[in-house]
């Protein structure tokens, strides 16, 4: 693994993303940022944490909607009105994944960390996903939810990446041809999937 090696994941919800960057973190023995990002992101802009966690990975379309959402979202400044508070949040979070990849190698789950490290040298994106069976199951067990409920909950969470991430960047959440390796976790488990991840990150 080559200095300063940054692995972003982006992941379908249900498709193990989380415990999987967390088992590979461990596996390659470096830093896993997941909502830790956020607490670092409200330090360094000074805003707070509750603002972050509201607009984490949330759709952003229009002026409008981040008006309706937060109608604090307008503040007005000396220079006339300033930009909505989503975008700041935004802003904030990737220039803290930013100082966050300078310090050393790391994991980091969601947040566009693929987008706002496109040009850093050592950047190795991935983008997990399972089939909707597998992934109602996981919701269902670690949520204790029905599966029709668990579904619903994984087609709006995945309906808000989505938009999130296509949104601020140039290319299309869980397209194969956003990310350099596409997952399907299902086939491997969350094992496998860590060491055929482990094993990249050690040979690319």
């Amino acid at each position: 693994m080559g200095k300063n090696t940054i692995i972003t994941i982006g992941r379908q919800c249900g498709s193990g993303g989380r415990d999987i960057g967390i088992a590979l973190a461990k596996a390659l023995n470096i830093p896993y940022y997941d909502k830790e990002l956020l607490k670092r992101a409200a330090k360094e802009s000074g805003l707070c944490e509750e603002v972050f966690e509201k607009f984490d990975e949330r759709p952003t379309s229009s002026l409008l909607y981040s008006i309706v959402m937060d109608p604090y979202s307008l503040g007005i400044n000396a220079n006339g009105i300033d930009m909505p508070i989503n975008h700041k949040v935004f802003l904030a979070a990737f220039d803290t994944i930013k100082n966050i990849a300078d310090e050393g190698s790391c994991v980091m789950i969601g947040r566009c960390a693929d987008y706002a490290l496109a040009d850093h040298d050592n950047m190795i994106s991935c983008f997990l996903f399972a089939p909707i069976e597998e992934r109602i199951k996981r919701v269902s067990a670690r949520m204790n939810l029905t599966p029709e409920k668990a579904k619903d909950f994984i087609i709006k969470t995945d309906k808000q990446r989505a938009s999130y991430y296509n949104y601020y960047t140039t290319k299309k959440w869980g397209a194969t041809n956003s990310y350099n390796f596409s997952l399907d976790t299902s086939v491997l488990g969350n094992e496998g999937t860590v060491e055929l991840l482990k094993h990249i990150v050690e040979h690319v």
